[in-house]
């Protein structure tokens, strides 16, 4: 399958030179996209440096800190345009292990989406306050229950879809961020039949660098799990800001 993987970055200098590395190490044929926010620690500037010699890695560079969930929208409509069968979403902070990466690969082959899942085998984070994992397994028990939706780590972000369940479903009307963006990723494309396996793994809290969790982040969460179990429908009518967002976007890609 012909994959790539989009990776949202704002200040990851310190990472994403050895990210980049770890991933080729375990699917060396793979492309990676990164859609940087106009880091100013220069994030954007190592990825040119670093694309002088990969041809396999291409660049978003969008004007501002926009979030992460249009981050993803942006990166995903990128790579449809390109005909990818299989995209990847991950963080830059090495708390998704490139090593996972083509157990995700191998679950799409029978699913529409694979998710590291961090909670299907029971609790799997090394490093994490008890505070923010009692909040993270709370806010998942949470949005399982409410929704329905028989996924037990609906928040994580470390993922595999099929390229065509992406064109099933309006990502590009979502406007929700962080938590809220994967919960309601993952209810779109199972409420329309999407195939969705959870494959274990195990989240170990980012090396270095600053979370961008926020309790604006954790409230939209919250009231969004009712919007989607009662407003569903109204929800894939909701119009987004893709279009002109996307128009600020600068692409730049390795060129011979």
């Amino acid at each position: 399958m012909k994959t790539v993987i989009v990776i949202p970055t704002y200040n990851e200098i310190e990472n994403i030179e050895s990210l980049i590395g770890a991933i080729h190490s375990h699917l060396p044929d793979t492309h990676i996209l990164i859609v940087d926010d106009n880091s100013p620690d220069g994030t954007a500037e190592k990825v040119l440096e670093i694309m002088k010699s990969n041809k396999k890695l291409h660049l978003m560079q969008r004007s501002g800190k926009m979030g992460l969930g249009t981050a993803y929208c942006d990166g995903f409509s990128w790579a449809l345009t390109k005909d990818f069968d299989a995209i990847f979403e991950m963080d830059a902070d090495f708390s998704h292990d490139p090593k996972d990466l083509p157990r995700l690969l191998d679950a799409l082959k029978s699913n529409d989406l694979a998710i590291g899942s961090r909670y299907s085998t029971g609790i799997n984070v090394v490093n994490w306050p008890l505070s923010r994992l009692v909040l993270s397994y709370g806010a998942n028990l949470y949005a399982r229950i409410i929704t329905g939706m028989p996924v037990h780590d609906a928040t994580g972000g470390f993922k595999c879809f099929r390229a065509e369940v992406l064109r099933k479903v309006d990502f590009r009307s979502i406007t929700t961020n962080g938590y809220g963006f994967q919960i309601e990723m993952n209810y779109r494309i199972w409420k329309s039949g999407g195939k969705i396996v959870e494959v274990p793994i195990i989240f170990i809290d980012r090396r270095s660098g600053v979370s961008k969790m926020s309790k604006n982040i954790i409230y939209e969460a919250i009231f969004l799990v009712w919007k989607l179990r009662f407003r569903y429908k109204s929800l894939l009518k909701r119009k987004g800001k893709f279009d002109e967002r996307s128009k600020t976007n600068k692409i730049t890609e390795f060129v011979d």
